[in-house]
């Protein structure tokens, strides 16, 4: 089910919130939190339940894991533990390394030794990568002490709370299931339903009226590269970059806002990063708990920058060429991630120069930075890369692909001053009032967004 559908907004999300708070204000606060459970899981089955066992299969054996470690953090031995997370972390990785990179394995064996291997041809389980990783998490923390849980429902809501469920936040335990906990949480408040009300559409218009746009352009561009001039390049190029922009950050803003219906407080994921003004700062606001979650359980564990700088530049790199490889099987995708590596680790030597660039050309190599890397993020070949690419610096005509009307040329300057300058739905989230002026700026929004929903498409997350 997509936030994005009328299911979703019409039906879905105001029947659960009605059971969910019904229900609480009855004083019956295990059948709401089994109602939201069960919501969650139908949530999730909605799209394909064949992969309904797989996902209780893997919160059953991870809770198991857990609370194993967890009561035997103070009379176990440490190895005793580290054997149980090792085999709950190789278990994890395994099965998400089944499902999402089975086949690109086999097709480069085959490509390397000549063999001919049938490919598999799995179907990417929903959510797989989110759920595992929020999970390999939860199994660390439980092994350093950091949380305990000892109630296999609290643990099913926390791995399957559907505003997060699907494509992040990715959560800690520590940091949710102490807010489901609060009596105040089981009640209803006008105050942070309208919140995330506002929030919420504010993430539908733009994936449906503003990232749906410009995803037309950039398939076009990328889908026809033989007929990409210079002028057309940067069109497709821009286009792709403000349609990840705005359908990663509506995505987040329903997430985010659904769970402030539920009186929850998701963690911050995306923070205006086409401000940024290095590398290092755009994933300080890009995927801020991805980011986090590499650094904390991938970054540290191969060693951070405890065994000098050489080996910090190795670390960095090798963490954004895994967390590359994270978002697709595919050598586009490992490519991506190894230019952010390699970006990183050259601002870091940057930065023991002492030279500081001004704030325009420092945001101005960054955003361009980011840019041409997104091109092979969203490349289906490194061919597909190349064309678009070399149309970029071929300084070479100004005419736009087939499709792709001048006024694009008008919305990509318009969409790249929003992102630069615009306040984001965070900061517009602080300063909300449930005032006339912004309910009727709350309702044409809403309006916009509702009349174009006759096409429902997917967040680009959902494929990683």
């Amino acid at each position: 089910m997509l936030f994005n559908s009328p299911v979703f907004i019409f039906i879905f999300l105001p029947l659960v919130l009605i059971g969910y708070f019904t229900l609480n204000r009855y004083h019956l606060l295990l059948a709401g939190k089994s109602w939201l459970v069960l919501a969650s899981l139908f949530f999730y089955s909605y799209w394909n339940p064949v992969y309904l066992p797989l996902i209780l299969a893997s919160m059953l054996v991870n809770y198991a894991l857990g609370t194993t470690m967890g009561k035997q953090s103070e009379q176990a031995p440490r190895y005793s533990r580290r054997f149980i997370l090792i085999g709950g972390v190789v278990t994890n990785l395994g099965l998400l390394g089944y499902y999402k990179y089975a086949d690109f394995f086999l097709d480069n064996l085959a490509g390397v030794t000549g063999a001919d291997f049938e490919p598999l041809n799995l179907a990417l389980p929903l959510a797989i990568s989110f759920f595992t990783f929020q999970q390999v998490a939860y199994l660390v923390d439980s092994y350093q002490g950091e949380t305990r849980e000892y109630d296999f429902l609290n643990y099913c809501l926390f791995v399957t709370f559907f505003p997060q469920l699907i494509a992040g936040p990715i959560v800690h335990h520590g940091e949710m299931m102490p807010q489901f906990e609060r009596l105040r949480t089981k009640l209803l408040s006008y105050k942070n339903l309208s919140a995330g009300l506002f929030i919420f559409i504010l993430g539908l218009f733009k994936k449906v009226v503003i990232a749906d746009t410009f995803a037309q352009w950039a398939s076009i561009g990328f889908d026809h590269t033989d007929e990409v001039t210079f002028l057309g390049a940067w069109v497709v190029s821009l286009s792709y970059a403000l349609q990840l922009y705005f359908d990663f950050s509506g995505y987040t803003d329903m997430a985010v806002g659904a769970a402030r219906m539920f009186n929850i407080k998701l963690p911050l994921n995306f923070n205006s990063p086409y401000k940024a003004l290095s590398i290092q700062d755009f994933w300080r606001r890009w995927h801020m708990t991805l980011s986090r979650w590499l650094r904390d359980y991938l970054y540290i564990a191969l060693g951070g920058n405890r065994r000098g700088a050489f080996m910090t530049y190795i670390n960095l790199f090798l963490t954004f060429l895994l967390g590359g490889l994270w978002h697709g099987a595919g050598w586009t995708f490992v490519i991506w991630g190894a230019m952010h590596g390699f970006g990183t680790t050259l601002h870091k030597l940057w930065q023991t120069t002492g030279i500081k660039l001004p704030r325009w050309s420092a945001w101005l190599v960054t955003f361009l930075f980011v840019n041409f890397a997104w091109v092979f993020f969203r490349a289906k070949s490194f061919s597909d890369a190349d064309k678009i690419l070399s149309g970029m610096l071929s300084f070479q005509g100004v005419a736009l692909p087939e499709g792709i009307k001048s006024n694009a040329v008008t919305w990509v300057v318009v969409g790249m001053l929003l992102t630069v300058f615009a306040p984001n739905s965070m900061e517009l989230a602080r300063r909300f009032k449930p005032t006339w002026a912004v309910t009727i700026f709350t309702l044409i929004l809403a309006l916009a967004a509702i009349f174009n929903l006759e096409q429902v498409s997917e967040f680009l997350y959902f494929q990683f």
